[in-house]
């Protein structure tokens, strides 16, 4: 999933990281103390940085549409039941158990403007989640209690 799904900066990484690159460089054209000076570029630097590694959107590589993520962790004694609610109807997933354990994950991707969701659910391997599911998809109004 995660070849399928690539980081990309989103309109809000740029807006956030310009911001603080116009502020540093408006505190470096103040003609004031050294201080001022200082915060001035430690914040354009700053700025310059976030712009440059700030990524929080996802790029679907299939269709090209920008989406959201979110991850919701379970205990690996639920792999049963959250595979069969993956299958069929993804509103029975029960969410009382999650954050209880962290033997699952699963990775859901969303688009608010398309009305796309995909989910896939990982295992925690020894150092790493792998993909124990496939990529399902569905429409946004099926999936809602995944992505809220």
């Amino acid at each position: 999933m995660e070849n399928r799904f690539n980081r990309v900066r989103s309109v809000k990484d740029m807006v956030i990281s310009l911001v603080i690159l116009v502020a540093g460089v408006a505190f470096i054209m103040v003609p004031d103390s050294v201080p001022v000076n200082i915060l001035g570029y430690t914040l354009a630097i700053t700025g310059l940085i976030l712009f440059f590694v700030m990524k929080t959107a996802y790029k679907d590589a299939e269709t090209g549409e920008k989406l959201k993520k979110t991850e919701k962790y379970f205990p690996a004694s639920k792999s049963e039941a959250i595979l069969k609610a993956l299958s069929t109807d993804p509103q029975d997933i029960d969410l009382e158990s999650e954050d209880k354990g962290n033997g699952l994950k699963v990775d859901t991707y969303y688009s608010t403007k398309t009305g796309h969701v995909y989910t896939q659910l990982f295992e925690y391997i020894p150092y790493k989640y792998e993909p124990c599911s496939p990529v399902y998809s569905y429409d946004i109004s099926k999936a809602g209690k995944l992505i809220g």
